[in-house]
């Protein structure tokens, strides 16, 4: 782990809507992300830092090897975060040496050139909504293979898999799929710790304080929440799947090039 007076100047990130941003923002107003978080959380101290986020919603992680890495190999970045994966545990047909071979060929093509990789593990998605118990195992084996990757070629990991707060509801947006702005701040936090940075600690890890008095949930009431969920969102999701279309069909990335970063009022992380 680099010590605390590690400076970075040129950061790069790597990945699919979570890195991107979705559910931390809109497109009208812009996505932050945790990826945007956490490089404002280095500005303060990496004078003349310098970020681009290559990430795209949909992307499978040969998507991401294809399309990403050789962008970021030609902005030589010292610091890059590469997360990708969770789009191909949802399709039907989910190889994971395949998927963890993409990962693996992006850690090696980028600590190879002197760069400090940094990844993330994913919680158990049936945590979040029950309906998705049938890919946990997927997820177990993906999160496996993400950790030996990375030990071969030291790649950070924040292993945010580990502590139950990552499945607390708040951290997640509406769909489920993609993290609130909370959850992105959590995500930025652990990133942070994973690297050493300064100013970073561990209580990304805490639990959330309690929520306000509620009354407990019948059981009829969490079924027909996640019907509704299922129509709102996974049907969709399933439709779009069906015809082939993609979330991320004609879009790019919203930083395709290193522009200097501007530390937000509130450079809080946790």
């Amino acid at each position: 782990m680099p010590g605390t007076d590690t400076r970075y100047l040129r950061y790069v990130a790597l990945g699919d809507s979570q890195t991107e941003g979705v559910g931390d923002g809109d497109d009208t107003a812009g996505l932050r992300g945790w990826a945007d978080r956490l490089a404002e959380h280095l500005a303060p101290h990496s004078p003349g830092l310098q970020y681009a986020n290559l990430a795209v919603r949909g992307r499978l992680a040969g998507q991401v090897h294809a399309e990403q890495l050789a962008p970021a190999l030609a902005l030589r970045p010292d610091l890059a975060t590469v997360v990708a994966g969770v789009n191909d545990l949802l399709r039907p047909r989910f190889d994971i040496d395949e998927v963890a071979g993409h990962l693996e060929a992006m850690f090696a093509a980028l600590t190879a050139q002197g760069t400090r990789v940094a990844t993330l593990t994913f919680p158990d998605p049936a945590r979040i909504s029950p309906l998705a118990r049938p890919v946990s195992s997927r997820v177990a084996a993906l999160n496996d293979r993400v950790c030996q990757a990375a030990r071969r070629h030291g790649v950070a990991v924040a292993e945010t898999h580990l502590y139950p707060v990552s499945s607390d509801p708040r951290i997640w947006s509406a769909d489920r799929l993609h993290a609130s702005p909370l959850g992105h701040q959590r995500i930025a936090a652990a990133a942070a710790h994973a690297l050493g940075l300064p100013g970073s600690d561990d209580s990304w890890t805490r639990p959330l304080p309690p929520p306000g008095t509620a009354r407990p949930v019948r059981w009829h009431t969490a079924a027909t929440d996640e019907l509704r969920w299922a129509a709102a969102f996974l049907g969709p999701w399933l439709g779009r799947r069906l015809r082939g279309h993609s979330s991320g069909d004609g879009r790019t990335a919203k930083r395709p090039n290193l522009l200097p970063v501007q530390a937000p009022a509130d450079t809080g992380h946790t």
